[in-house]
């Protein structure tokens, strides 16, 4: 069956993309790895004192790498999970002349966009679908290096803080994931649904473009709410996408909070990191800007602040035995627009009884 996309030049293009940061030249990059693994595990012990969550799958594993080396992770993750689309698109290609041109097109987009995100991660947990080969390039929390050091040397921030105050945030991820026994398959079970029922029509394209000149008219930015994945969706899969993005509002709001609770008697400077990557977020601007939305990355920024808005206001009423109640099921996770007005879901879920455990 032809490829719908050219992954191994997704992959160059990616890396050439990416370029190489200065600072990966300094003799503080060596002291990264001992110190990861060290803090990572730190990590661990203070967010499950502050959220009773624990991995069910044993202790982290951190792995620092490069910007290439981060690219190379992303490009298998995103083979796997795009492939309810490319299956389906390639057999469409295998008559076309022009398919090489297409999966060559197809390959280039996708590693600029990879190339360009390479350059702004720090971390991140790898949530990979969980598979028979190479089970020890799975279930990692990955920390590029070259971003750290250069942040690190930027904004003279003390190394050891910083690099636990990442740790916190990605190990509460992989706590997430893996301490909460349905979330996992919860969530692969949505990504599964929102890609495997797109139609890979070109037409649905145009439609979405014209969906967004609409949307342009009304005053209204078109990729706002999810990026171009959420303009060629039907209502079936937007209303998937949507539940896609309360989980991970709610997650990634999670995540903030318990990094700067977790570490605040550690890590004198954590209001400092805070307040500098929030500006750092919120300075993209011209073409990059753009790339960030038509990703959906933009709307991912959006939803630290949504989820960390809500984890406040639900703590405000019930505090964190209240917030707990999400992590029952599925059905007491927030909808999006519970997410937007908090109040709803204390209402639906604070005055239910409690699963038992």
């Amino acid at each position: 069956m032809t490829e719908a996309v050219a992954w191994d030049l997704a992959e160059r293009v990616a890396v050439r993309v990416a370029g190489r940061e200065p600072f990966s030249e300094s003799y503080h990059y060596d002291s990264l790895q001992p110190d990861f693994e060290e803090l990572t595990a730190q990590a661990e012990d203070l967010v499950a004192a502050a959220t009773g969550l624990r991995s069910l799958s044993g202790p982290a594993r951190a792995r620092v790498t490069d910007r290439a080396g981060w690219v190379r992770a992303n490009v298998a993750s995103f083979r796997r999970l795009l492939q309810p689309i490319t299956d389906r698109l390639g057999s469409r290609m295998a008559a076309s002349p022009l398919a090489p041109a297409s999966r060559a097109l197809a390959g280039t987009q996708i590693g600029i966009m990879l190339g360009w995100m390479s350059t702004r991660v720090l971390g991140q947990y790898d949530l990979l679908l969980v598979e028979d080969d190479s089970p020890e390039d799975q279930d990692l929390v990955y920390f590029v290096g070259p971003n750290v050091i250069s942040l690190e040397k930027r904004f003279a921030f003390p190394p050891r803080e910083f690099r636990l105050w990442l740790a916190l945030h990605e190990v509460t991820h992989r706590a997430q994931f893996t301490g909460i026994p349905w979330m996992r398959g919860h969530f692969l079970g949505l990504v599964d649904r929102s890609l495997g029922s797109i139609d890979p029509d070109p037409r649905r394209f145009l439609e979405g473009l014209k969906r967004a000149v609409d949307e342009l008219r009304a005053g209204r930015n078109p990729l706002a709410d999810g990026g171009l994945l959420a303009l060629i969706t039907g209502d079936e899969q937007h209303a998937v996408i949507q539940q896609v993005q309360a989980l991970m509002s709610l997650l990634e709001g999670h995540g903030d909070v318990t990094m700067d609770r977790a570490g605040a008697a550690q890590i004198p400077s954590a209001e400092r990191f805070s307040r500098v990557l929030r500006e750092r977020r919120q300075q993209t601007r011209g073409p990059a800007r753009l790339l960030q939305q038509l990703v959906g990355l933009e709307a991912k920024l959006r939803q630290y602040e949504l989820g960390e808005r809500f984890i406040e206001a639900v703590e405000a009423v019930g505090g964190p035995q209240l917030l707990a109640r999400a992590w029952e099921g599925p059905e007491c996770l927030p909808t999006l627009a519970e997410i937007r007005r908090p109040a709803s879901w204390v209402e639906r879920v604070g005055s239910s009884t409690p699963a038992h455990r």
